[in-house]
C-alpha cells in the first residue's frame, strides 16, 4: 500500500472520514476489519491481536478484525469501554461488483465490492438482546437550552418509550441525574458542562423541525391528542430524532407518541441526594447494595426496569400513589393469586424489547415467538385478573390493555415452530402445515436427499467401491469421493464419473446423476428460504401494525409485575402500607433501613427499629450521639421510607404515616470532586446551599455533620446557622445530626426544634452502642471510645485523653472551646500528663523492694507485671 492507497483504502479511508470518531467496522467477507488507530483502540479493549496489512505513507498499516458471526459480544464490550462503533457491511455480493466493472469498463479483476455504513452503533441506540442489560433500561437523552428554558427529550428506543420534559438550567444536573441516560446529545455550540456529551449542529435543535418529525412519524395532522408540548420540548425531540436518524442512516427504530412530563408530577431530588441514598447504584459503584438490588422482586426484566424508574421519579400526587398502593395491597391480601400471577409472568418473555427489534427492522424468527408467547401469557394474566374479586382500579385498567391479541396471537401459532431460531438466513421457523407449497417445497429437498443416499448406494454397488461416499461441502456443493487407491476406476472414459479434484489421500468426482440430484435440492432449498422469509415479513408486518397495542400490553404486564413483586417484599419484610397524607408529617413506628437490614439479616443479626415523629410543632429534630450509632442509618431510613411511600410501595415499619413531600434532599456523608476543584468541605457547602435555596415548607431535608470540614469554631457557627434557617425560613420536615453539643441550647429559642440521641453505654471500659434514639441531648460524643473500637493504638487514646481533659477543663474555666489548648505542646511526654493519667505498671514497680524478694516471688512478681502491661494496652 505504499505510495498511491489501493483502492480498498480509498474506500475505507472516504467511509472512516464519514465514521468520524466512532470505530469503523470494516465489512471484508466473514470479518469486520479495523485499521490505523481504530485497531490500536478495539484491540486494547478487546485483548485481541493487532497485526499490520500492507503499509500506507510509508509505514505498516496496525490492524485487527473480529469475526461477523460474533460481532455482537464485541460490540458490546467496546460500548462498555466508551467507544462508538459504525457498521460498514458490503451492500453488494462479489458477483455482483464484477457486473457492475463490466459495465463500467473496468477490468473483472479488479472490481471492488461497494460497502456504505449502514449503522451506528453507540450506548443510547442499542436494540440487541445481547447488548442490552435485561433490568436496566437504557436511556437516550437530547439536552436542548432555548432562552425561556432547556427541553429535554429521554426514549429508550428498545421499547419506544419517549418522554419530554422541560426544566430551568439550574435543574439540568438533578433532571439527567434521574434519567441516567446512557449517551446525551446537545447542540455543539453549548458551552454548559454535561460531562461527556455527543455534541450535534445547532440546526438539529429546532422546534418547528421537531414538531414536523413528530407528526409526520405518528401521522397527525397536529400534536393536541399527544400532550401538550412547550417549543424546548419540541426542540429536544428535533435533536433526538435528528441523531437517531443519523445513527439508523436514515431508518428511525420504534418511537411511540411522546409522554409529556410535568414539573410537579414527581417528588424532586438532585443528583447528590440520589448519590447519598443509593438509589439505583450503591456509591461503590454497581448495582449491588443499592435501594432496588433490595426492593427487586420482579419475575420480568421489564417489570424491573419500570420499577428503577418508580423509585428514580416517586409520585408528588396523593390519588395517583393511592392506586399504585391499593394495586400492591391486592396482591398482599391474596397469596395464591399472587404466587400463581408470578409464576405466569417468569414464563413472559420481554415482548416490549422483542417489538422494538421487530419494527426497527433487526428482528429475527425469535422475536416473533416472544411476541407470539408474551400476548398468549398476558392473555393468561388478564384471565387470572378477572377471576379476582375486587379488583383496584389500576389493576382493571392495565389488565384491560392485556385483551385484543386473540387474532395475532393464533397466528404466530399456526404460522411459526415452538421454538423459532435467532437466525433466519437458514430458514425453518414457519411451522409444517402452515403453508403447503412450502411443506411441498421440503418434501422434495427432503426425498432428493434419500435419493442421494440411494444413488451412493448405487454407486458403490456399479464401482465394487464399499468405501464410496457422497459428500458436500460450501464450494464445490455435492460430490463423490473415493480413495486414492480407487481413484482409477472412475477415472475410465466410460465410467459415466467426471473427475473434479485429486487430494492426498482422495479423488473427487462428479455424475450426472448426482448433478440432477443436487440441481433439485439447490432449487427446493432456495425457493423454501424464499417462502419462509416471504412469511417472515408478512407476520413482522402485522406485528408492527400493532405496535402500540402490543407495546401497552408490555407496559401493563410490567406495571402489574411491580405490584406482585413489592407485595412478595412487603410479605417478605414484614413492610406495612403507610397512609399517605396532604399535611407535611412524618410519623414512623419501627422504622428500619431496608438495605442495612438486609444486610444484617444475612449475618444473622437484627436491626434495631426507630421510630421518628415529625410535624407542624415538632418538625426539626437535633440528633447527637457517637460515631457508629447509628445517626446517619436513622436519617436515610427514613427518607427511604418517604420514598418508598411516594413511589407506590409497602415500607420497612410498622406503620406510617406520611405527609407527601415536593422535594427530597439529603446532605449526608464526605465526598469530594476534585476533578473541578472541589474539596470534601467544598462539595458539602455547595450541597448545604442547593438545600437552603430549594427547598420549600413541604420539602424533607435530611442533613449530617454540617460544618464538620473545617475549624471547629466555623463549623459550628455554620451549622448553628443552617439549623437557624432551616427552622425560622424553610420551616419544612429535617433531621439534622451533629456532633456539636452547643447545638442544642437551640430548643431554648426554636419552638418547633427537639432534641435526641443515639444512646450508648460504656461496659467495663468498652463502648456498646444500642442503635437506639432517645429524647434529650446526648451527654458526650464518644469519640475516644469509638476511636478505641476501631483499633486506634492505645498510647494515642490516652494522650488523647489527655489533650480532652485539659481542653474540658479550659472550657469550663473560660467559656471558650480553645481554651488551655496552646499551653499543652501536642504529643510532648510529659509529667502532667502522667499526672493526670496514673501509670499504674509505674506505681507497682516504686512500691516494690526487690532486696526483700525470694527469687520465686521475683519470678511471680515478673509475671504479674507482664500481665498488668497487657492489660493496660488492652
Amino acid at each position: 500500500m505504499s505510495g498511491q492507497p489501493t483502492p480498498m483504502m480509498q474506500q475505507y479511508l472516504a467511509l472512516k472520514r464519514e465514521a468520524g470518531d466512532a470505530l469503523l467496522f470494516y465489512r471484508m467477507g466473514d470479518f469486520f476489519e479495523l485499521f490505523f488507530d481504530d485497531a490500536k483502540t478495539a484491540a486494547g479493549i478487546l485483548d485481541i491481536a493487532l497485526t499490520t496489512r500492507g503499509e500506507h505513507g510509508g509505514e505498516p498499516v496496525p490492524m485487527c478484525g473480529v469475526p461477523v458471526h460474533a460481532a455482537e459480544g464485541y460490540l458490546a464490550r467496546l460500548i462498555k469501554g466508551g467507544c462508538r462503533v459504525a457498521i460498514a457491511e458490503q451492500t453488494e455480493t462479489p458477483d455482483e461488483a464484477k457486473a457492475r466493472a463490466k459495465r463500467e469498463g473496468t477490468p473483472s479483476s479488479k472490481a471492488l465490492v461497494a460497502r456504505d455504513i449502514v449503522r451506528f452503533v453507540t450506548a443510547g441506540t442499542l436494540t440487541e438482546e445481547a447488548l442490552l442489560e435485561p433490568r436496566r433500561a437504557n436511556l437516550l437523552v437530547a439536552v436542548a437550552p432555548l432562552r425561556d428554558g432547556v427541553g429535554l427529550a429521554a426514549c429508550d428506543i428498545s421499547t419506544g418509550r419517549m418522554e419530554l420534559e422541560e426544566c430551568a438550567p439550574q435543574a439540568l444536573d438533578a433532571a439527567l441525574a434521574r434519567l441516567g441516560a446512557s449517551e446525551v446529545v446537545a447542540p455543539e455550540d453549548w458551552d454548559q458542562s454535561l460531562g461527556e456529551v455527543i455534541a450535534r449542529p445547532r440546526a438539529d435543535f429546532r422546534s418547528e423541525e421537531g414538531e414536523a418529525r413528530l407528526k409526520a412519524i405518528h401521522g397527525v395532522a397536529t400534536l393536541d391528542g399527544l400532550g401538550s408540548f412547550t417549543r424546548p420540548m419540541l426542540a429536544a425531540a428535533g435533536g433526538l430524532i435528528a441523531y437517531l436518524d443519523h445513527a439508523g442512516r436514515g431508518s428511525l427504530p420504534f418511537l411511540l407518541p411522546p409522554v409529556a412530563r410535568g414539573s410537579g408530577a414527581h417528588l424532586a431530588m438532585d443528583a447528590a441526594t440520589r448519590a447519598s441514598l443509593e438509589i439505583l447504584e450503591a456509591q461503590g459503584g454497581g448495582r449491588a447494595g443499592s435501594l432496588i438490588a433490595c426492593v427487586d422482586r420482579c419475575a420480568t426484566g421489564a417489570g424491573a426496569r419500570q420499577l428503577a424508574e418508580d423509585l428514580s421519579a416517586p409520585l408528588a400526587d396523593r390519588s395517583a400513589i393511592e392506586e399504585r398502593l391499593a394495586g400492591v395491597q391486592h396482591f398482599h391480601s391474596d397469596p395464591l393469586l399472587r404466587a400463581d400471577l408470578r409464576g405466569v409472568l417468569r414464563q413472559a418473555p420481554d415482548i416490549g424489547r422483542a417489538l422494538g427489534r421487530l419494527v426497527a427492522g433487526r428482528g429475527s424468527p425469535r422475536d416473533l415467538g416472544q411476541i407470539r408467547d408474551g400476548l398468549a401469557e398476558g392473555r393468561r394474566v388478564r384471565e387470572m385478573l378477572a377471576g379476582s374479586a375486587d379488583l383496584p382500579a389500576l389493576l382493571r385498567r392495565v389488565g384491560d390493555a392485556l385483551g385484543g391479541h386473540a387474532a395475532l396471537v393464533d397466528h404466530l401459532a399456526r404460522a411459526l415452530v415452538p421454538s423459532p431460531p435467532t437466525e433466519r438466513s437458514q430458514g425453518g421457523f414457519i411451522a409444517a402445515g402452515y403453508d403447503h407449497a412450502l411443506d411441498a417445497l421440503r418434501e422434495t429437498s427432503g426425498n432428493a436427499r434419500k435419493a442421494i443416499a440411494a444413488l451412493e448406494s448405487k454407486y458403490r454397488e456399479q464401482t465394487e467401491t464399499p468405501s464410496l461416499k457422497i459428500k458436500h461441502n460450501k464450494v464445490l456443493g455435492y460430490f463423490i469421493e473415493v480413495p486414492a487407491k480407487h481413484g482409477d476406476k472412475l477415472m475410465a472414459a466410460d465410467s459415466g464419473f467426471t473427475h473434479r479434484q485429486t487430494m492426498a489421500g482422495a479423488v473427487r468426482f462428479n455424475s450426472l446423476g448426482l448433478h440432477e440430484e443436487a440441481t433439485r435440492i439447490a432449487e427446493a432449498g432456495a425457493h423454501a428460504l424464499a417462502a419462509e422469509e416471504s412469511h417472515f415479513e408478512e407476520l413482522v408486518g402485522e406485528v408492527v401494525a400493532a405496535r402500540e397495542a402490543i407495546a401497552a400490553t408490555a407496559a401493563a404486564l410490567a406495571r402489574i409485575d411491580v405490584c406482585a413483586a413489592l407485595a412478595e417484599r412487603a410479605v417478605e419484610g414484614d413492610w406495612a402500607r403507610p397512609e399517605m397524607l396532604d399535611e407535611p408529617c412524618l410519623e414512623v413506628s419501627g422504622g428500619r433501613h431496608p438495605v442495612v437490614e438486609q444486610a444484617l439479616a444475612k449475618g444473622g443479626e437484627r436491626f434495631v427499629a426507630n421510630d421518628c415523629s415529625l410535624g407542624s410543632d415538632d418538625r426539626l429534630w437535633l440528633i447527637g450521639g457517637p460515631n457508629m450509632g447509628g445517626k446517619s442509618t436513622f436519617l436515610r431510613q427514613n427518607a427511604l421510607i418517604l420514598l418508598l411511600a411516594q413511589a407506590g410501595s409497602f415500607v420497612p415499619a410498622t406503620s406510617a404515616r406520611v405527609g407527601l413531600a415536593d422535594r427530597l434532599f439529603s446532605r449526608v456523608g464526605a465526598s469530594d470532586n476534585l476533578a473541578r476543584g472541589r474539596s470534601t468541605f467544598m462539595v458539602e457547602m455547595v450541597e448545604t446551599a442547593a438545600i437552603l435555596s430549594q427547598a420549600t415548607t413541604r420539602s424533607f431535608v435530611i442533613l449530617d455533620e454540617v460544618g464538620r470540614g473545617t475549624s471547629t469554631y466555623d463549623g459550628m457557627a455554620l451549622a448553628w446557622a443552617v439549623v437557624e434557617t432551616v427552622h425560622e425560613q424553610l420551616k419544612c420536615r429535617c433531621l439534622f445530626a451533629t456532633h456539636y453539643h452547643e447545638l442544642s441550647r437551640l430548643a431554648e429559642t426554636c419552638d418547633a426544634l427537639s432534641l435526641h440521641h443515639v444512646r450508648a453505654r460504656e461496659w467495663k471500659g468498652d463502648l456498646v452502642l444500642l442503635h437506639e434514639l432517645a429524647k434529650g441531648a446526648a451527654d458526650r460524643s464518644y469519640g475516644l471510645s469509638v476511636a478505641k473500637l476501631a483499633g486506634v493504638p492505645a498510647p494515642v487514646i490516652r494522650r488523647a485523653k489527655a489533650v480532652l481533659d485539659k481542653l474540658e477543663k479550659g472550657r469550663e474555666a473560660t467559656g471558650g472551646l480553645g481554651a488551655g489548648l496552646g499551653e499543652l505542646p501536642l504529643f510532648a511526654v510529659s509529667a502532667q500528663a502522667q499526672e493526670e493519667e496514673p501509670d499504674q505498671l509505674r506505681s507497682a514497680l516504686d512500691a516494690l523492694d526487690i532486696d526483700a524478694l525470694s527469687p520465686r516471688e521475683a519470678l511471680d512478681m515478673l509475671y504479674a507485671l507482664k500481665a498488668q502491661a497487657k492489660a493496660d494496652e488492652r
